[in-house]
């Protein structure tokens, strides 16, 4: 298939536009992956009066304004998004409450996202609290809870506090099964291998890598570092991936880099464990939806059509129980 072809998933459903685009180069699929925000709503510190310095895309200028449903929408818009999945936003975290409550509310209006991936902290002293009351709302399908994370593979510190070594991050970790959420997981390259021993602790809770791992060296050494922790992970069969967000710090997006990632990431997991997601609006720092899709498309039109129908939309359908 190449880029003009008719795309994967081609029978017509409803969209979250209300529109089907019958055009040769619509994709339908579910976005496993977005964030919305209302900065004059809701207070995001990390988008307002305390910007992280180290973000993995650099400055972040451009995402200091209200992303609603219909930006989304608006980026969207050549293709057929069925649903989405929206992940939580680094809302302020003594609120966190309220951005599910907001976009549960959001979703009524606008008929998405169809289901949430919300916060809760595994190691604190409310966690139960935080993670019984996320999971009463009927779209909440998992957390993300960002364990503590070192700034390189030379300064990893075992077991500290709020690491996926604590016992007491653990213990936390162990409440997700009880409440039938899945665990979106989020961490630099070089903390795989600890998730892959997560993973084996808890073999009957749902995992999903973000980000494709972050490969972010890209000389042979730090991608031969990143195949193996992915190799790691994917040894376990509750994890599956999201092959998204293949931005930059300090480099444009590169589709000829970034096809070599993808291809690696799904000989590593397989496209049956694989879904793709846009990590809109942060991706568009680098890419903007319509050009991401395309390149996704053609990064595996050689896959038979079902394997493309289940990366671009049925595998998140299952992984997070949608209707699609």
């Amino acid at each position: 298939m190449n880029d003009l072809a008719p795309s994967a998933g081609s029978t017509q459903r409803k969209t979250i536009s209300g529109k089907w685009n019958p055009g040769l180069v619509a994709v339908t699929l579910v976005d496993a992956h977005h964030h919305l925000w209302n900065l004059g709503l809701n207070y995001y510190p990390w988008l307002t009066d305390k910007p992280d310095s180290n973000f993995f895309l650099g400055p972040i200028d451009a995402l200091k304004r209200n992303y609603l449903p219909e930006d989304y929408i608006r980026d969207s818009r050549k293709h057929n998004v069925l649903t989405t999945v929206h992940v939580e936003a680094e809302m302020c975290r003594d609120n966190q409450i309220q951005e599910t409550r907001w976009l549960s509310e959001l979703s009524e209006r606008y008929g998405f996202p169809g289901a949430i991936v919300a916060h809760a902290w595994f190691h604190t002293d409310d966690a139960e609290e935080i993670i019984a009351r996320q999971a009463a709302f009927p779209l909440v399908r998992g957390i993300r809870s960002k364990p503590v994370t070192s700034d390189s593979p030379v300064k990893i510190v075992r077991g500290a506090p709020g690491t996926m070594e604590d016992e007491r991050w653990l213990r936390g970790f162990a409440l997700l099964e009880r409440y039938e959420l899945s665990w979106d997981l989020r961490v630099p390259s070089w903390h795989l291998a600890e998730a892959a021993e997560v993973a084996r602790l808890f073999p009957s809770t749902r995992i999903v890598l973000n980000h494709t791992g972050f490969p972010w060296d890209r000389s042979a050494d730090g991608l031969a570092a990143w195949r193996r922790g992915m190799e790691k992970l994917a040894q376990h069969s509750n994890v599956f991936l999201k092959v998204s967000e293949f931005g930059l710090k300090d480099a444009a997006w590169s589709y000829e880099d970034n096809r070599h990632i993808v291809l690696d990431a799904l000989a590593i997991f397989g496209v049956e464990r694989s879904m793709f997601a846009s990590n809109f609006p942060v991706a568009g720092l680098r890419i903007d939806y319509d050009g991401l899709i395309r390149a996704m498309e053609r990064m595996i039109a050689h896959l038979p059509l079902d394997q493309q129908e289940q990366f671009f939309w049925q595998n998140a359908c299952t992984f997070y129980r949608l209707a699609c």
